[in-house]
């Protein structure tokens, strides 16, 4: 018999214990399940209380309604916040965000997400933390924040940091949307299930019949996806994302085009400079920065602490977030008015003073500096 767990009404999470796989289902489907506040403390309380719990061996992430697992953060709360009181009104929700993320990844049981559908920015960080990351064809994966003028987080960074070559890079810097094959390509998934399937993966993780491990379960249903149109794009991306600095990936960038590399393909040189044409100026330079230092870190955990005190240099001072999520997600006349306008106005002195900036409090005190 399924054991229902109480939850807060308003906060849009279901949880259930059954046949020892307990089952977190984000359940705001008529927002693609954006995370609020009160939903990601709900996940956290949860998972806090199923560590010692004996009726749950596994974990199971799941998003309600069929247009996917997460859209990410709630944009509107955040753009709402932000107007109200700036940084002391937004920064909790990220607190609380980061630190889900790291109990989801450093989780003593195994955690199995269904990324089915749209699964981007704060979606990635429950989803692609998770230990078993299914997707399916249904799949559109995305760290987008540079749209809104703020950089990837909620651990992006890390996993960003660590796709193959220069992925991280390019993924960050132009927002792309991955599919199923390109996810796994890029490390963000590890199996690929019709989503057809999925009801099956989940009766065998209950059922737990030999082989009993839930990454072993899992590939019983694991199908080959569809080449990777990323990977296709691999040689490209890795000459032109490893230059230095922005305008040398620009001009790479340039040269490829007038090159006539991969032009007919997509992603493609031409698609890539466009996309950096619409982004941030200051979003780019500090993204960029964050995804190789994030490369040098030594754990997840360090990469949600420089995404945290990122995340507050960019509240404190940064007006390009409020910018874009007003021509993103509120006006939506997808036309940003950029401060500074080029990434040759950005200031030389930008990124050190981003990485300067310290919280007035850890997110994980007991990492040393």
């Amino acid at each position: 018999m399924a054991r229902v767990m109480d939850t807060t009404p308003s906060a849009r999470v279901a949880a259930k214990m059954q046949s020892g796989v307990g089952r977190i289902t984000l359940d705001r489907p008529e927002a693609i399940n954006a995370l609020s506040l009160e939903m990601l403390q709900a996940v956290g309380e949860i998972l806090d209380g199923w560590r010692d719990e004996p009726d749950v061996a596994i974990v199971l992430l799941e998003g309600a309604g069929d247009r996917g697992f997460s859209a990410g953060g709630d944009i509107r709360a955040l753009y709402a916040s932000m107007l109200d009181g700036g940084e002391p009104a937004a920064e909790p929700f990220f607190r609380v965000e980061y630190r889900v993320d790291a109990e989801v990844a450093a989780y003593p049981k195994p955690i199995v997400a269904i990324a089915d559908g749209v699964t981007m920015g704060g979606g990635i960080g429950l989803a692609g933390n998770a230990h078993v990351r299914i997707v399916t064809e249904r799949s559109r994966l995305a760290m987008p924040e540079t749209r809104i003028g703020f950089s990837p987080d909620a651990g992006g960074s890390w996993l960003l940091a660590h796709a193959p070559g220069r992925l991280g890079e390019y993924l960050a810097l132009t927002s792309d949307t991955m599919d199923a094959a390109d996810a796994i390509h890029c490390g963000f998934a590890d199996h690929y299930v019709p989503s057809d399937r999925i009801p099956s993966v989940v009766d065998a993780l209950e059922m737990r019949a030999d082989p009993a491990t839930p990454t072993e379960l899992v590939m019983l249903f694991d199908e080959t996806p569809e080449p990777s149109r990323i990977q296709r794009a691999q040689p490209w991306i890795d000459r032109a994302f490893s230059a230095d600095t922005l305008p040398e990936i620009r001009e790479r960038l340039e040269q490829l085009v007038a090159e006539g590399v991969a032009a007919d393909e997509n992603p493609s040189p031409a698609t890539a400079l466009a996309a950096l044409d619409e982004r941030s100026p200051t979003a780019l330079v500090v993204t960029l920065g964050a995804i190789r230092s994030a490369r040098a870190l030594p754990s997840q955990r360090h990469a949600l602490e420089q995404e945290y005190h990122l995340m507050c240099w960019y509240l404190a001072t940064q007006p390009d977030l409020v910018e874009g999520i007003r021509a993103q997600v509120i006006d939506k006349d997808r036309q940003p008015r950029w401060n500074p306008a080029t990434v040759a106005d950005v200031h030389p002195d930008t990124v050190g003073t981003a990485f300067a900036h310290r919280a007035e409090r850890m997110l994980f005190p007991d990492l040393e500096r």
